[in-house]
């Protein structure tokens, strides 16, 4: 039965029921009598959904609390084991796949290393020099000068600070599902959790993820040699889980701004931008019209014309000079040492200790410390742009790479974020660490089918329907010419 704007009454019950459940989640333990002026309903509709909640599992009683004179207060929360989600991150350097319950306590956890690799078929393996004929007998370089560029300006980037093919980290597919699969199996066996029970499985990735009918999500993921990757379907047809579980993937920056703004320093904001600073850069937009955020490609903001050359191919992207793998390999141009045979997280420790030695006498290595303030003013600049565009209340650093620059790094990204930027909206905006720590992406990649619970009004997904189709569609297919 429709109602007068248009809403179902069925639509209105799980409306109902989600405004009931979202804030016992968040803001509970909570009474009856806290949860009508909560949620704005009726106490005769607060009772009826906590009711309906309770029989379905969702909810209990949680002790209670005296009232004014009268009987005391049942308090009311969420049942942790009611749902259960998996988070997995994707990321530079391992595949992390985490269990939760429905309040998002760890329930397990696995990693799955990422081994180190090359990085193209004519480029310098990882840990090797990226200097134009480094590495190279003289005819080998002779022969590479003589080669047609692959894309335009790529006979400027030599001269200018990048190879002619920039390194770039090839993810096999079939290694990353495998890993993906094989973790989700190993935390479920863990805590002992079987399949049917889980609520979705949520999937943060590098690039762009499009959703097609036939295939669901599918990712371009330019910098890690991914072309339209149908990620989903490949999971469905490798993982042991049943069709009534679902997959929700999205980009990594993305899982991390949603993680942020429900339960870390995003949490209150109208409007914030929460950036992924780990081997390249990401961030994440919320606004009010964008409630849940949506990912922008942020490292591939061109600062420099005819500048470095950025994983993704193109010249003078933010990623080529902030991202950790650049800095890196710019600390290493410049005549730095990185330890070999070491993943980024070890390399960038590494730099971090010579620029900022904790040994008493130990002078701090000029051209560590040169290459970082340097990246600083990039980052700054990068997000003086955000701040212009977006004019956002916070803007929040997030992921490995930006968790081990932390406070040393922050007050250099603040001024010169502010030099950049206008004056009105960079004296009404903050830049501040994000609060979750490195395991901010897997968190947030489980809220993605534990907010799709939400919406549902707490009611799990159901398998579409093969029934007859609607008769406006036959009659349609009736007319069609043959």
């Amino acid at each position: 039965m429709a109602v007068r704007n248009g809403r179902t009454v069925r639509d209105l019950r799980r409306g109902n029921r989600t405004a009931v459940l979202q804030r016992l989640y968040f803001d509970g333990p909570m009474s009856r009598f806290e949860l009508g002026p909560a949620t704005g309903l009726s106490s005769g509709s607060v009772s009826n959904v906590v009711a309906e909640l309770v029989a379905d599992g969702l909810v209990e009683e949680a002790g209670s609390v005296d009232s004014d004179g009268g009987r005391p207060r049942t308090l009311l929360r969420v049942v942790p084991d009611s749902g259960h989600m998996i988070g997995v991150d994707v990321g530079e350097t391992r595949v992390r796949v985490e269990l939760f319950d429905l309040t998002l306590t760890e329930l397990a956890r696995t990693e799955r290393p990422l081994e180190r690799q090359r990085y193209g078929s004519d480029c310098a393996p990882e840990g090797e020099g990226a200097s134009e004929g480094e590495g190279q007998s003289e005819g080998e370089g002779a022969a590479a000068a003589d080669r047609p560029p692959e894309r335009p300006g790529d006979e400027l980037a030599p001269a200018l600070g990048g190879g002619p093919s920039s390194k770039r980290r090839e993810y096999d597919v079939d290694v990353i599902v495998g890993h993906i699969r094989d973790g989700i199996a190993e935390v479920l066996a863990e805590a002992g959790i079987a399949p049917e029970r889980l609520l979705g499985v949520g999937i943060g990735v590098p690039g762009i993820v499009a959703r097609t009918p036939e295939e669901g999500a599918v990712v371009h993921g330019q910098t890690i040699g991914w072309d339209a990757v149908p990620l989903e379907s490949l999971l469905r047809s490798s993982c042991q889980l049943p069709d009534t579980v679902p997959y929700f993937a999205d980009n990594g920056a993305r899982t991390l701004g949603q993680a942020e703004m429900w339960f870390g320093a995003g949490r209150g904001a109208r409007n914030a931008v929460v950036v992924l600073f780990g081997s390249g850069v990401g961030a994440c937009l919320v606004t009010e019209d964008v409630e849940h955020g949506r990912s922008v490609e942020w490292g591939h903001l061109t600062v420099r014309v005819r500048g470095r050359r950025c994983r993704c191919g193109a010249l003078g992207c933010l990623e080529a000079y902030a991202g950790a793998e650049a800095l890196l390999d710019r600390w290493r141009e410049e005549g730095g040492r990185p330890p070999e045979g070491t993943d980024e997280e070890t390399a960038l420790t590494a730099m971090l200790t010579a620029a900022y030695p904790t040994e008493d006498g130990t002078e701090p290595d000029p051209v560590a410390l040169a290459v970082l303030e340097e990246t600083a003013e990039y980052l700054g600049a990068g997000l003086s742009d955000l701040i212009n565009l977006f004019q956002p209340e916070r803007i929040l650093i997030g992921g490995w790479a930006g968790l081990q620059l932390g406070t040393r790094f922050l007050p250099a990204v603040r001024r010169h974020a502010a030099s950049y930027a206008l004056r009105y909206p960079a004296e009404r905006v903050s830049i501040d660490l994000g609060r979750l720590g490195p395991d901010a992406v897997t968190v947030g990649a489980a809220i993605l089918p534990l907010a799709d619970f939400f919406a549902r009004g707490g009611r799990r997904a159901e398998p579409v329907s093969e029934g007859p189709s609607p008769a406006w569609r036959t009659a349609l297919e009736e007319r069609a010419p043959h």
